[in-house]
């Protein structure tokens, strides 16, 4: 498999296979979201359309980056969001970088989000595609996020090496300027237990594929087989 580690900036045409990775927070905030009942996430384009659709549909629930806002209801924390009970419901989610890298590949045949939490159902979908070539889109800080460029780097490894160590990877991750920013409270909107949550390796056993529907650009968790095989929602 090529794999191509690229930030939102570099991301001058549409790859054909898209892994965007956000480890803190937005898609250990998503894959929660779906541990906890959510039936699907809707990636917003700004907090004015997340509002908007929130406006539209008053039992979706909103989330956002940053302190609490007005309408708005909970904020992009998977501390927070680990005792919030969404069993079917639909989330708005709008992030500063997560969202829009995923939005950024949305015409990709196959857009999968990803962070340490579902790292081997990623790794396992890909190798059931077979993908000749796999762009991960580095969210954070314009693709020099270390902890999105090591989950991203741990997941390409493991598609081929299943039993890649992940003990590297991870403290590039703990080590991270977003972790150190989390753990010293210079991120607002936080749980003490953020960091460590977001390093929950393989905590979920769903993968997350977004996907264009009505407009919108629709997450959904995705089941993989254990076994070589294709994969089924």
């Amino acid at each position: 498999m090529d794999a191509q580690f690229l930030g939102i900036p570099e991301l001058t045409e549409t790859p054909s296979v898209a892994v965007v990775v956000d480890v803190m927070r937005a898609f250990t905030v998503a894959a929660w979201a779906f541990a906890q009942g959510a039936e699907k996430i809707v990636l917003a384009e700004s907090l004015d359309d997340a509002l908007a659709l929130k406006a539209a549909h008053p039992d979706w629930t909103a989330l956002k980056d940053g302190p609490p806002a007005p309408g708005f209801d909970m904020v992009n924390s998977p501390g927070m969001l680990r005792s919030v009970d969404l069993g079917g419901r639909t989330v708005v989610q709008k992030t500063t970088a997560g969202t829009v890298g995923a939005l950024a590949v949305k015409e990709a045949s196959l857009v999968l989000c990803a962070g340490f939490v579902v790292a081997e159902a990623t790794a396992r979908l890909l190798r059931t595609r077979a993908s000749d070539s796999v762009t991960f889109v580095v969210t954070g800080e314009d693709g020099r996020a270390d902890e999105d460029l090591a989950c991203a780097q741990y997941i390409a490894r493991r598609v081929t090496e299943a039993a890649t160590d992940p003990t590297e990877f991870l403290r590039r991750a703990a080590e991270s300027r977003a972790a150190t920013e989390l753990t010293e409270g210079v991120r607002q909107g936080a749980h003490p237990d953020d960091v460590a949550l977001c390093l929950g390796l393989d905590r979920f056993p769903f993968a997350m594929r977004a996907e264009p529907q009505n407009s919108l650009m629709i997450l959904r968790p995705y089941a993989v087989p254990s076994l070589t095989g294709d994969a089924q929602t």
